[in-house]
């Protein structure tokens, strides 16, 4: 099973986060954040990973340390767990519509952090949540995850369904790359030898 926790304590956020990549697609969240444990659970379901994120964090401020660090955990884990990358698939990608929204995600577990966010939200905020957060969540995921990411949402104007083809695309590209290549049984996907 390919899974690892990582602990995160900043004087901005307290932060526990597991995942296992070989999952169920279950998520035990308490972000302190609705929307983004809305969000997050999207990832597990539809990334067929488990995920866990407990945080506690400075939302008396407001979400963005909470948001920004819950990421960097996240990757940290993402990067234990995914362990020396043989055998992987390594890239992954999908289209994912939710009524008039469409996303797109293309992804390298490349060794080499990188974010391209091709997204123009119709509104600035979901609820009372800042959408400017969830550029802010991937960067420091991909930071940490040393995965190239990039993410175009193509159509949409309710920015909630924006939001969710996002981390579902997401999710469903993880899915892909993570995937064990039976003609790569031990090897480096890489013509380099190393990712």
């Amino acid at each position: 099973m390919r899974n690892a926790q990582v602990t995160r304590n900043t004087l901005e956020t307290q932060i526990s986060a597991s995942i296992n990549l070989d999952g169920t697609g279950k998520a035990d969240l308490a972000s302190g954040i609705g929307f983004l444990d809305h969000m997050l659970d999207q990832i597990a379901r539809h990334g067929m990973m488990d995920i866990a994120v407990h945080a506690k964090g400075d939302l008396h401020i407001d979400a963005h340390h909470t948001v920004e660090d819950i990421g960097i955990a996240l990757g940290q884990a993402f990067a234990k767990a995914i362990g020396d990358k043989k055998g992987i698939v390594r890239y992954g990608h999908s289209y994912v519509p939710l009524d008039e929204a469409l996303s797109r995600v293309a992804l390298d577990i490349s060794g080499r952090p990188g974010l391209e966010f091709g997204v123009e939200f119709s509104r600035a905020r979901i609820g009372d949540f800042d959408v400017d957060l969830i550029h802010e969540f991937f960067q420091g995921f991909v930071n940490h995850a040393l995965v190239t990411l990039h993410i175009d949402n193509l159509r949409g104007n309710n920015a909630h369904h924006q939001a969710e083809t996002i981390f579902k695309a997401f999710g469903r590209a993880l899915r892909m790359a993570v995937a064990d290549d039976p003609r790569m049984a031990g090897i480096m996907p890489s013509t380099k030898g190393a990712l």
